[in-house]
Order: structure tokens, then C-alpha cells, then sequence
């Protein structure tokens, strides 16, 4: 059995039982068999019937799960009924979606080897997906990743992260309520890392899509069977550039939000900010009043702006960080203060050393970190100098600065003027390099979960 506790105070929720090595196979096996049987499979109209139900069922729902969120994840009751709308949204997403998703044409006739004949390719799904989530959006993570799959017509079998069970248990209980015959959504519940792994790896498996660390990300996706496609979600130490023509007045609060928003445990967390000189002794007091302004601690309380990180050894990792990063020369103006077993306060830190792990290493924890710069070329240097590289900012009135940042900053997405952890359901989101490989966003997902398959007339 697997004991599921509130992330905040450690008290018991609930008891969930888990699967072992004969559990994955009886799963995997139905999985397989029912993709084999081509006559079988659903009609595009009845997986977005499916879809529909579904999305009216966690409506019902909603407050309930949203609950659920910021008890067993820890993320404050605010923030966890906007990820269940945002999860709800996102089934809408994936049915959607299924109204243009199709093939093209193929020309033909462009040499005269080509005459007379027709092709166009249609878009089948690819095969059993395995699904591994992270603990941080424990149902929209969840969402991502399946709603794609009933969508295109993939069997999926979900392992959610160990912390955070209950949602993704909750989730395909609607999905099998809504209709969906159980081989083609399963959940697998283990604490066994080789358990994991061999779902990750089984030859059954079409496409993993994995959101987690990198280092488990990356040795899984070296394991998989020939053949197999994979999506990996991992993270970095996001940057954000504050610009001398920056409005002070619309920067500090979209900065505390992406640095801060879930204790800091988003991928795209904004964890390096880089001000300008002219402003930055002006910006550093207006950051730390704000920060110290924000309300920590039990997050099923409705004014709760940050609460705690997932687990105890989290919590102390964070704080050695922050103790290392003092050591070696920073200034810790604000937080740093265990409030709780799982609980820090807030934290600031300006300056740390080049070579800090709040530096170079991605947090995740509600830490950021303050550098000065004069030249902006030289921000950006800094802001590129890690092997990780995800979604970035740059707060900036004057465009010609804008545009030279977003044009140089090494990511995947550049925000003007919003934080780096802005994201839209359906807008692609990818790591570079050591943060990831494959796009995510529902529809990108959708299709990174079939093949396209040429069908070719020749007019007799």
C-alpha cells in the first residue's frame, strides 16, 4: 500500500493500493491487444463524445478535486481551482483539436515519373503510450498527457508520481465513466523505481511521455524499445531580464508570480533575474517588500499565496542551497526561514556566486536570485550559460531592446513583459537540450502521438 499525506502538515489522507510486476503485465497486455484489434478501435466521434462527457463530469467535480490538489500536492486552494479549470479546458482541448486534425496532400505530377496518380496521408495513432507524471500539477500534468491520447486513439497507461496518486485516480475513474472502455486508460500506482522503468521500456510501448527530472528522463528515454518516440519534460533555472525601461509598476508582480507561484516547483519557474544597474537598488526594495507581503502556509486556506514544497528532504535541500549560496558571498534579503517540516519562507538571495547551485541549478523551491548587469548583451550571455534552456523574459518599454533580447535569449519561448512561467494549454512548450526533447501544448502532443501514413491512387 502506498501512504498518501497532505504536503503541508504530513497528516494522513489516504491508502492507495499498488500495482506489482504481474499487475503490469495484465495492463500492458490489454493495452496491446485491444490496439491490435483495428475493428476495434473508436471512432473520432466517439472519443470526442467521450471527451465531452468527460469534461463535464470533472465540472461537477471541480471543487472537490481542486481540494484534492492542494492537499495532497500542496499548492494553494487559489491556484489548484485554476489548474482544474485549466485541466477541464484542456479535455475541451484535445476534442477540439480532433475538428482539424488530419492529414495532407501529397503532389503529384511534378515530374513525369509522377504523372497521373494522387497521394495524401492520413493520421494514425502510434501505438500504446506510457505515460509518467510529476507531482507539481497532479491533475492538469495528468490531462496533458492522457487527453492526447484518447484523443487520437492511443491506449495509455499513467503512472503518476508517488506524492500525488489520488488525482490521476480520480481522473480515470471519469475517463472510465465517461465511457471509455478500461484497456484503452489505466492507471499503474507503484513506488518501484525498476516497476517504472520497465513500463517506460516494455516493447509494447509506442511513445513515453515523460515529465520529471532530467536525469530519470534521460535514462529512460536511452532505454527505449527500437522504435519508440518519446516527449521528455524536464526543467532549468529560468531567466528573466529587467531592462532600465522597464515599468517598474507592472514588473514586481508577474516576477513574484513566476518565481513563486507553487513554492517555486514549476519547470519554468523564474528563478535568475537580472537588473539593470539604474534600477536596481529601486527594484531589489520593491521585490523584497512584496515578497515579504506574501502570505505562506496551509494551503487549503483561501488567502494562501505559497505553500510548502512536497516533501521534507525538499525542503531541506532548498535550505542548504540557500546556506551555500550565503557562504559564497550572497545576500540573503529576505525568507530563508523554515516555517514548517515542508514549509520555507519566501527567499531572495542578490549576487550569488557564478558557480552557486541557485546559479546553475534548477530550484525548485521558492528561491530567486538577483544579478546586476550594464550591458545588456552581457545579461544575456549570462542568461544562456547553463546546459539547461527552457522558457525565458524580458521586461522592457523600449521594443528595439525586447526584440534584441527575445531574439538572442536561447529558449524555447521568450516572454515581453510576462513571466517565464506564462503558459496557455494549447501553445507549444519544450525544454532545449538538458531540459527536455519533443514539444508539448495538447495539440502538439496529439500529434507526436500518431504517424502519418501516404496513401498513393495511380489512375489506370
Amino acid at each position: 500500500m502506498l501512504a498518501v499525506v497532505q504536503a503541508f502538515d504530513r497528516a494522513a489522507i489516504a491508502e492507495v493500493k499498488t500495482d506489482d510486476a504481474a499487475a503490469l503485465e495484465r495492463k500492458l497486455h490489454a493495452a496491446d491487444k485491444v490496439f491490435r484489434d483495428r475493428d476495434g478501435w473508436l471512432k473520432p466521434h466517439e472519443r470526442i463524445a467521450i471527451l465531452r462527457r468527460l469534461a463535464a463530469l470533472m465540472e461537477g467535480k471541480r471543487d472537490h478535486l481542486a481540494m484534492q490538489i492542494a492537499r495532497e500536492g500542496g499548492k494553494p486552494l487559489p491556484d489548484a481551482l485554476v489548474e482544474t479549470g485549466r485541466a477541464i479546458d484542456g479535455v475541451h482541448n484535445a476534442a477540439d483539436e480532433l475538428r482539424n486534425f488530419a492529414g495532407r496532400e501529397i503532389p503529384m505530377g511534378l515530374s513525369a515519373a509522377t504523372q497521373d496518380r494522387w497521394a495524401f496521408t492520413t493520421r494514425e495513432p502510434i501505438g500504446v503510450v506510457a505515460a509518467i507524471s510529476a507531482f507539481n500539477h497532479p491533475l492538469n500534468l495528468i490531462v496533458h498527457q492522457v487527453a492526447p491520447a484518447i484523443a487520437v486513439g492511443c491506449p495509455v497507461i499513467v503512472k503518476p508520481a508517488t506524492a500525488t496518486p489520488l488525482s490521476c485516480l480520480d481522473f480515470v475513474a471519469l475517463v472510465r465513466e465517461a465511457g471509455l472502455p478500461e484497456p484503452w486508460c489505466q492507471s499503474f500506482v507503484t513506488a518501484d523505481n525498476a516497476l517504472a522503468e520497465k513500463l517506460a521500456t516494455d516493447g509494447r510501448v509506442a511513445f513515453l511521455s515523460f515529465i520529471g527530472s532530467a536525469r530519470v528522463g534521460w535514462s529512460l528515454h536511452a532505454k527505449l524499445a527500437p522504435g519508440a518516440r518519446s516527449a521528455l519534460e524536464h526543467g532549468g533555472a529560468a531567466p528573466a531580464i529587467v531592462d532600465r525601461s522597464a515599468d517598474l509598476g507592472k514588473v514586481i508582480e508577474p516576477l513574484v508570480k513566476g518565481g513563486y507561484y507553487h513554492a517555486g516547483q514549476v519547470c519554468v519557474s523564474t528563478q535568475r533575474i537580472f537588473v539593470h544597474d539604474a534600477m536596481a537598488e529601486e527594484f531589489t526594495q520593491k521585490l523584497v517588500a512584496r515578497v515579504g507581503d506574501l502570505r505562506t502556509g496551509d494551503p487549503i486556506l483561501r488567502d494562501t499565496e505559497v505553500g510548502p514544497l512536497i516533501l521534507p528532504r525538499e525542503a531541506d535541500r532548498v535550505e542548504e542551497w540557500i546556506e551555500e549560496a550565503v557562504e559564497g558571498g550572497a545576500t540573503l534579503v529576505t525568507g530563508g526561514k523554515r516555517l514548517s517540516e515542508t514549509t520555507l519562507a519566501p527567499s531572495v538571495l542578490l549576487d550569488p556566486a557564478a558557480d552557486a547551485k541557485v546559479s546553475t541549478l534548477e530550484v525548485f523551491g521558492p528561491v530567486v536570485a538577483v544579478y546586476r548587469y550594464h550591458a545588456l548583451d552581457d545579461a544575456i550571455h549570462q542568461a544562456n550559460a547553463l546546459p539547461t534552456a527552457f522558457q525565458a523574459s524580458i521586461f522592457a518599454q523600449d521594443i528595439d531592446v525586447a526584440m534584441r533580447a527575445a531574439n538572442r535569449l536561447d529558449a524555447s519561448a521568450v516572454m515581453l513583459n510576462d513571466p517565464t512561467a506564462f503558459r496557455a494549454d494549447w501553445m507549444p512548450f519544450a525544454g532545449r537540450r538538458e531540459s527536455g526533447y519533443g514539444v508539448g501544448g495538447i495539440p502538439y502532443t496529439m500529434r507526436d502521438m500518431t504517424q502519418e501514413k501516404m496513401i498513393l491512387l495511380r489512375r489506370s
